[in-house]
C-alpha cells in the first residue's frame, strides 16, 4: 500500500504560481502512474495531470501550457507547478497514484488551492 501526503496548496492571486507536492510513503520507481486530480465544490473529481514511470506525461485541455508535472524518484515526490493561476483553477487538489497489477489506487487527504481575481 502506497500513503500518499499532498503539501503547498493556499491562496493565491490570479496570474501568480504555486507548487504543490505529494510525498510517497514508499519508493515511487515502480508506481505505473501518479496524478494531480482536482475537485471544485458540487463538480467531479478531474484529472489535471499525470505522469507514468516512464516519464509520460498527461494534462488535461484545461491546463496544458501552464501546469507541469515531474516526479523525483530519489525523493519519492511527485510535484504539479502552476503558473498562470486563474479562479477556475480553484478547487481541492488530490494526489493519486496506481500501483501494482491489480491496479491499486491510493489518494491523498488533498490540497486547497484559491485562485482569487
Amino acid at each position: 500500500q502506497v500513503q500518499l501526503v499532498e503539501s503547498g496548496g493556499g491562496l493565491v492571486q490570479t496570474g501568480g504560481s504555486l507548487r504543490l507536492s505529494c510525498a510517497a510513503s514508499r519508493s515511487i520507481f515502480s508506481i505505473n502512474a501518479m496524478g494531480w486530480y482536482r475537485q471544485a465544490p458540487g463538480k467531479q473529481r478531474d484529472l489535471v495531470a499525470a505522469v507514468t514511470s516512464g516519464g509520460s506525461t498527461n494534462y488535461a485541455d484545461s491546463v496544458k501550457g501552464r501546469f507541469t508535472i515531474s516526479r523525483d524518484n530519489a525523493k519519492n515526490t511527485v510535484y504539479l507547478q502552476m503558473n498562470s493561476l486563474k479562479p477556475e483553477d480553484t478547487a481541492v487538489y488530490y494526489c493519486h497514484a496506481e500501483y501494482g497489477l491489480g491496479p491499486y489506487h491510493s489518494w491523498g487527504q488533498g490540497t486547497q488551492v484559491t485562485v482569487s481575481s
